[in-house]
């Protein structure tokens, strides 16, 4: 690993700062579709009903030979996807740093995910193979993509903008989701009124995912600069790139204390976003159509409440704006424990407040993270940022199953996931995160 001299955003004009800002924020606009539309609502449920139909009669289908329950492909391909994008972030994260170049690299990971989400429009018939393999390129891509944008930050914001600059990239993702969704609602609601069937809609609504991404990719490719870094750091390959990533934040430990602190607390919140449509079906008896009202309304609300967190982080600062919001996440959680079943307005209100504090939380944990990362590795250290936040979200899902297992009561499973939230909230003000700037070789910002 070797020492060089990088530009910070401070060397950097205001109106060329401002330019990639603004192209900055269109990469969530543009990828955010393929979140909502495809993994959270469409894909799953598609694709596991296209592997039915090519099970055997015992209802299994066997990719590469190895028999696999057809209900249990969707869940095996995301996996792989996310074991394939853990091995291959560090390498371009390495890359992108040692040679400064991350806009090709952030273009080549774009395209691959659009034009295989775009290619879903195929998925027909009983072709749950090409599915898995679209799934799995997509899914990595994404990841990997993710990685190159969020490092992006630390060079296109000074330190008292980041939490702003954040917070608007991520409601700009939501707000291109909750658009994006109802144009997919209403046409998957109305097919027969289009002429159309419902697999032929699905499959629209997947492949317009794909090109909404490719299209709007195009304006953060223009305005971002790519900044070639002095920084000397021999390549590697594989598992030896991931090891050697690890090694070196270990020279940060207060680095690696906020990372693990991220790793509890957000383990729970995609637990939850992953689980909340099953509590709100079995436990609640709410119908498809509420359910998907929910999704919704959280798409929606996640845009303003980002906004409004960001300005908190202003006045407070990002940490104590996120110790916040885990106070929030745990008071909601307890509130969805008492909810009565057959209401669908107070499943509503539970996620109007999930909603609230979703997108925050998430976009103030990106901004605070930029601040811990010694300058000339970025790319590489939010390799690991996405790592903890795309391919070590297990443990949440497991304790969930494991509680319904021996409890029976989904309610009893939504609760013990509060613990996430109360272990995440002591690890991070544990942190010290001033000591911690200062020794990633960062300015202290006045609030942090």
């Amino acid at each position: 690993m070797g020492t060089g001299t990088v530009r910070t955003p401070q060397d950097d004009g205001a109106a060329d700062l401002g330019r990639e800002q603004r192209g900055w924020y269109f990469y969530d606009w543009a990828c955010s579709v393929y979140s909502t539309s495809v993994l959270t609502v469409f894909l799953g449920p598609y694709l596991t009903s296209v592997a039915e139909s090519a099970a055997d009669a015992d209802g299994y289908v066997h990719p590469l030979g190895i028999p696999v329950r057809a209900g249990s492909f969707f869940a095996y391909s995301v996996s792989l996807s996310v074991i394939v994008a853990v091995l291959v972030m560090p390498l371009v994260g390495a890359a992108a740093d040692r040679t400064g170049r991350k806009k090709p690299l952030l273009a080549a990971a774009a395209y691959t995910g659009a034009t295989a989400t775009t290619a879903m429009f195929f998925l027909d018939g009983d072709r749950y193979l090409l599915g898995g393999a679209l799934l799995v390129v997509a899914n990595a891509a994404q990841s990997v993509a993710m990685m190159l944008y969020n490092s992006y930050l630390p060079q296109i914001a000074p330190p008292e903008q980041r939490d702003a600059v954040s917070s608007r990239g991520w409601a700009f993702g939501y707000a291109a989701g909750s658009l994006v969704l109802v144009i997919n609602l209403v046409l998957y609601a109305g097919h027969e009124s289009f002429g159309i069937s419902e697999s032929t809609a699905v499959r629209i609504c997947l492949a317009s995912a794909g090109l909404w991404w490719g299209a709007f990719a195009l304006i953060p490719l223009r305005r971002l600069r790519d900044r070639r870094s002095t920084a000397h750091v021999a390549p590697l390959p594989g598992f030896r790139q991931l090891a050697a990533t690890v090694r070196d934040m270990r020279r940060h430990p207060l680095t690696l204390a906020f990372l693990l602190a991220y790793l509890v607390y957000n383990d729970g919140i995609q637990t939850v976003i992953s689980q909340a449509s099953v509590y709100g079906s079995e436990e609640l008896g709410l119908g498809q159509s509420t359910l998907i009202g929910a999704i919704l309304l959280v798409q929606v609300l996640a845009v303003a409440g980002a906004l409004t967190m960001g300005r908190l982080a202003r006045t407070y600062g990002a940490k104590r704006t996120i110790l916040g919001s885990l106070v929030a996440w745990t008071m909601t959680l307890a509130a969805g424990y008492f909810l009565p079943a057959g209401a669908p307005v107070w499943f509503f209100a539970l996620a109007a407040g999930i909603g609230l504090v979703l997108g925050g939380s998430q976009a103030l944990s990106r901004s605070l993270f930029s601040h811990l990362v010694p300058p000339g590795k970025e790319a590489e250290y939010f390799s690991a940022y996405e790592m903890s936040d795309r391919g070590m979200s297990w443990l949440g899902p497991l304790l969930f199953g494991l509680t319904y297992q021996l409890t029976g009561s989904y309610r009893d499973a939504i609760i013990s996931l509060v613990g996430f939230f109360v272990i995440g909230f002591v690890l991070l003000a544990r942190v010290p995160v001033g000591r911690a700037i200062r020794e990633a070789g960062n300015p202290v910002p006045d609030r942090i």
